[in-house]
């Protein structure tokens, strides 16, 4: 089996304060698709974000990922269950969940293992949903200057993992039988630029960045070449979001 990735546990605090929040549109969808709402498995919930809105609809949410630290940074509801345990291999009962998500984390998994793992807890007829988000975008005199920093100063620091991100997943062995999705999706938020730095500074690549050049961060840089083109006190950040969907075969 793959080696796990842990990469945010380092930046497990910046990761529950600056990463964006999935519009509520992108739940009711999912949600159409399932049989009952009894039990879902949030996996790689990170610091229990999409757990959180999961345990408004679900009887009981089980939410796991292999990163202690950011479980420390979860919030904790009655009905949510959190574990330290690999996405690969699990300790849930077999034909347990009606549904299991994966928000921006699939990418990290030993991919086939997983979807068994997936098939064996998943009831008969259960869903799965994984989904993630691109690039942010600002305006066209910001997004350039992203881009470039993406592309050209941590490019080489990016895990091959972020990829299956660029191509929006439809590289993901998906072993399920899959649903069509009409609807498109995206994040729509307000930021002031402290808080995009934030969200960068959360970015694995960074953190690849700086150990491999003496603590150096290249945020800094960035936020300074943004802040001439930063007009006024808050922007509008949009993500584009993509998403699988599936049910179980067996």
């Amino acid at each position: 089996m793959k080696k796990d990735l842990d990469r945010f546990s380092h930046q497990s605090k910046a990761y529950k304060d600056y990463r964006p929040t999935y519009p509520e549109e992108l739940f009711k969808y999912i949600y159409s698709f399932c049989n009952a709402r009894n039990t879902c498995w949030d996996c790689g919930t990170g610091n229990g974000q999409v757990a959180i809105v999961l345990s408004k609809s679900f009887a009981h949410v089980f939410a796991s990922d292999i990163s202690k630290q950011q479980i420390q940074h979860a919030v904790h509801r009655d009905n949510i269950e959190y574990s330290v345990q690999r996405a690969e291999q699990t300790s849930f009962v077999s034909d347990s969940f009606d549904l299991i998500t994966v928000a921006q984390a699939v990418h990290w998994f030993d991919l086939e293992a997983f979807n068994h793992e997936v098939q064996r807890v998943l009831k008969p007829n259960g869903i799965i949903a994984i989904w993630g988000y691109g690039l942010l975008r600002i305006n066209s005199e910001i997004d350039p200057i992203i881009l470039h920093f993406y592309n050209n100063i941590i490019g080489a620091y990016w895990d091959k993992e972020r990829d299956y991100i660029d191509l929006k997943y439809s590289t993901i062995p998906f072993n399920f039988n899959e649903i069509h999705i009409k609807d498109t999706f995206k994040i729509e938020t307000s930021w002031t630029l402290l808080e995009l730095e934030g969200y960068f500074n959360s970015w694995s690549s960074v953190q690849n960045f700086m150990k491999k050049n003496n603590g150096q961060n290249p945020v800094d840089q960035l936020i300074k070449d943004i802040s001439l083109k930063w007009n006024t006190p808050r922007q509008k950040i949009t993500f584009p979001i993509f998403m699988r969907l599936g049910r179980n075969a067996k």
